[in-house]
């Protein structure tokens, strides 16, 4: 023991203090523990090449964040490039219009409304006329001959040969209009022939080799009354193009005249929504849109 003790004592020495090992001051908790652990594992894991993965690179979010935007910007410019298809279309559709109806414009009123034809009335009065001209002629023509032949006396004979050529004389148009200014029956039916004659050569010029009321069908959009059942049958006609020489009285004339004022007042419309849609297109600065159409050679 006395050995011991003395090894002890010359090992530590009076400079080194032997210095024991006593209690901590404060427990330590227990969730320190956990904490630690999990530091650790945060670290191994992260030292692991899986984590390497959720790193984010510097510049990748910058070209994520250019490529959302991009189709942020693609989805709005959608409705504006639809918005101007559409817009392109219609104003095609409407130049077309314009440009196949453009002869509308042509229309003579005067000369479709016949406003100087001779009517029934006086027709008949003219006609009745004629008869008694006619029968007035051909009791003096009797009353002459039968002078002749001795069934009446002479002088009746020759006041009837007189008065049969005063008839005759009044029948003919120079020598009628000292003493009337009526026109006669026969001039009633020529200017009457006349008159559609002409009206049947602007329908004609109207017409033209593709069919003026055809082609005036499309913008019945614009003027419903275009598609009226009782045009169908010009329709018909012009699409044939045969509408002219089947117009022989003034019934048909008058109602292609009645056509032809709806389709000026459709065409009217048209213009309208055309300048309308090309004032929009310079206001949104579509320029394919706004483009003047070629002119017509």
């Amino acid at each position: 023991m006395a050995e011991n003790n003395s090894a002890a004592k010359q090992s530590n020495g009076p400079e080194e203090p032997l210095l024991r090992q006593g209690r901590p001051a404060d427990p330590q908790p227990s969730v320190s523990g956990g904490r630690t652990g999990d530091v650790g594992q945060v670290t191994a894991e992260s030292a692991t090449p899986g984590a390497a993965q959720a790193v984010s690179v510097p510049g990748q979010d910058d070209e994520a964040g250019a490529v959302d935007a991009g189709k942020q910007g693609a989805a709005s410019d959608a409705p504006k490039d639809i918005g101007k298809t559409l817009a392109e279309s219609r104003q095609r559709k409407l130049r077309l219009m314009l440009r196949q109806c453009d002869r509308v414009l042509l229309l003579d009123f005067d000369l479709l409304a016949l406003p100087d034809w001779p009517d029934n009335y006086t027709l008949s009065a003219a006609r009745r006329n004629r008869d008694l001209w006619l029968l007035s002629a051909l009791t003096a023509a009797i009353i002459f001959l039968s002078g002749m032949t001795g069934f009446v006396p002479a002088w009746i004979a020759g006041g009837g040969f007189g008065a049969f050529v005063i008839i005759l004389l009044m029948g003919v148009p120079a020598v009628r209009r000292f003493y009337t200014s009526r026109p006669s029956y026969m001039d009633l039916l020529i200017r009457r022939r006349r008159m559609l004659r002409d009206a049947r050569k602007h329908i004609e010029h109207l017409e033209g080799k593709e069919g003026l009321v055809w082609q005036c069908a499309r913008m019945a959009e614009f003027n419903p009354a275009l598609k009226a059942t009782r045009f169908s049958e010009l329709l018909a006609l012009s699409e044939r193009r045969s509408l002219a020489r089947n117009l022989t009285r003034r019934e048909h004339v008058r109602l292609y005249l009645v056509y032809l004022l709806e389709a000026e007042k459709a065409y009217s419309r048209v213009q309208q929504a055309f300048f309308e849609g090309h004032q929009r297109a310079l206001d949104e600065g579509w320029e394919s849109v706004a483009s003047e159409p070629e002119r017509r050679t």
